[in-house]
């Protein structure tokens, strides 16, 4: 079994899904300011640390921090909890779930409850489970009592599930979109640190993607102040290895099979095309996925920031995306580190991304 990084287990286990992700924000602050030459925190909450700040070109790597989540919309006089969804969940596997409640006083734990299958007619049992179909209960009986811990309509709440590790190399955690991006870009600062590159480097943790819609969440106002040159975005994608996949629609990419490089759409050709000799000159593997329309990712916001930037988008295979246990393998995780140092490695001053 691989070990794991101590950084990368604290930073998947810090609760902060999309407008509430300061937890996790303030581990990836710490460590970053182990080595980088700056580290800053905007007021939308996204965090830049930056390496060799007067180089050329200026390259931002970005990987948003949020993870999916649900919010407390009402208390009802037994202190029940009624909630709704932050970033695009799956009812079905909220169903029983154990939850940790983000309390002004700190954490409660809870647990969704749901009318008992013996209680339900059978139309009912047929029927898939709802948001409004489900409780978190606290263990309290009354609403003073639900206040009495610090709760309040509006506290955000996340899946009680710690890291774990499994067979080989891989890990599962509920909150490996996208903490596995902003653990990468890090990761690829801090070996552009050790080898003084001509670049300089910033890589951005940034906020609220899942909820960010064409609106960018916090990708959009970070590179405009950044103003990179060009820019780089780390997110998951589908693993395609398992049972009941449709590769013909997304493309075959598999657990230790590599980075995924998007072509098309926010996915400037001149940064594919260096991000594949980048990966080819290190001799590691990839897989190509096509964008046609969009990538659903913060590089659709950075690649029409000010007067457009050229993007490359790098993503990590994911298994069980938005689930309680999402799973990724170590080695893809390490080799897109590499990827990107060896992405910004490759460029001077004189790099030019106009198409030709």
């Amino acid at each position: 079994m691989k070990d794991t990084p101590p950084f990368l287990e604290r930073l998947l286990d810090s609760a902060g899904p999309s407008a509430f992700e300061a937890s996790p924000a303030r581990v990836w602050r710490a460590e970053a300011e182990t080595f980088a030459d700056s580290v800053s925190t905007d007021r939308m909450g996204n965090t830049m640390a930056v390496v060799n700040p007067d180089g050329l070109p200026r390259v931002m790597m970005a990987g948003h921090i949020d993870e999916i989540g649900l919010q407390i919309t009402h208390i009802d006089e037994d202190g029940f909890l009624y909630f709704a969804e932050i970033g695009g969940w799956d009812p079905q596997v909220i169903v029983g779930q154990r939850m940790r409640l983000l309390g002004s006083s700190g954490d409660v734990p809870g647990v969704v409850g749901k009318k008992a299958i013996h209680l339900q007619k059978d139309e009912e049992r047929k029927k898939v489970s709802e948001i409004s179909d489900l409780w978190v209960d606290v263990g309290v009986d009354s609403r003073d009592a639900t206040l009495a811990l610090g709760l309040r309509v509006g506290d955000a709440m996340v899946i009680d599930a710690d890291m774990v590790r499994l067979a080989g190399d891989r890990v599962a955690s509920r909150a490996i979109d996208n903490r596995i991006g902003a653990y990468v870009v890090l990761e690829a600062l801090r070996l552009l640190s050790e080898a003084s590159p001509t670049s300089s480097a910033v890589a951005v943790a940034t906020v609220q993607e899942e909820i960010g819609g064409s609106g960018g969440g916090g990708a959009r106002n970070s590179a405009y102040a950044v103003r990179p040159d060009v820019a780089l975005v780390v997110d998951v994608t589908f693993s395609t290895d398992v049972p009941n996949m449709n590769k013909n629609e997304v493309g075959e990419h598999e657990l230790g099979g590599g980075p995924v490089l998007s072509r098309g759409s926010a996915a400037h050709p001149i940064v594919f095309d260096r991000l594949v000799e980048a990966a080819e000159s290190e001799g590691m593997p990839y897989t190509i996925q096509a964008a046609p329309r969009a990538t659903r990712t913060d590089a659709d916001s950075i690649y029409l920031t000010r007067s457009g930037v050229p993007t490359g988008l790098v993503s990590v295979p994911n298994r069980y995306m938005h689930s309680p246990n999402e799973i990724v393998s170590l080695s893809d995780v390490e080799r897109t580190s590499r990827l990107l140092a060896a992405f910004v490695s490759s460029l001077d001053a004189s790099t030019d991304f106009t198409p030709r």
